[in-house]
């Protein structure tokens, strides 16, 4: 059997490096664990152009991991995801969804939009209580992880079966 080709991110809309930051982080936590959660063929795609819209205005922030993720295991996957969902976290290698800014005007801003449920970092919920007197009609939904977001996002599975067969094992 041939090697895997390396994959290819190209990221176009005037981004920040902490932006392309999270973009990479993206790739290589999707690489390295989604073959565990779903059948993937990376040789089938192993290509990914990213595009911010309005390309004139600068973009920057770690708070779009979450959804970068996402989109890419939309891609792989074919699964699609909800169009009532949005979501927001900072990404790590790990898997571990970090808290982010700006979690008022993220929230209202998905509720002007009908957005009825957003997906917000764990470590957020008290901005989270805060907005949610404000805004009752959009469903807060918090995670502590990627696999998490994927349970909630797609149906995935939050472990890998290996990982569930070790930790049971442990018990």
């Amino acid at each position: 059997a041939s090697a895997p080709l390396p994959i290819q991110l190209t990221l176009t809309g005037t981004l920040g490096e902490c932006m392309k930051e999270s973009a990479q982080l993206a790739v290589t936590w999707l690489k390295v664990h989604l073959p565990a959660l779903h059948p993937v063929d990376f040789t089938a795609v192993n290509e990914f152009h990213v595009h911010f819209p309005e390309g004139a205005t600068p973009k920057d922030g770690p708070s779009a991991g979450v959804a970068i993720v996402c989109a890419l295991v939309s891609v792989v996957t074919q699964l699609v995801v909800p169009v009532d969902l949005a979501m927001t976290g900072e990404i790590t290698l790990r898997g571990v969804v970090l808290p982010v800014g700006g979690i008022t005007q993220k929230v209202h801003a998905a509720a002007r939009a009908g957005i009825s449920r957003v997906l917000l970092p764990l470590a957020n919920r008290k901005d989270g209580d805060l907005v949610h007197a404000s805004v009752p009609s959009v469903e807060l939904i918090y995670v502590q992880t990627i696999a998490d977001v994927l349970q909630i996002v797609f149906g995935l599975p939050t472990q890998s079966k290996d990982d569930a067969k070790i930790r049971r094992d442990r018990s």
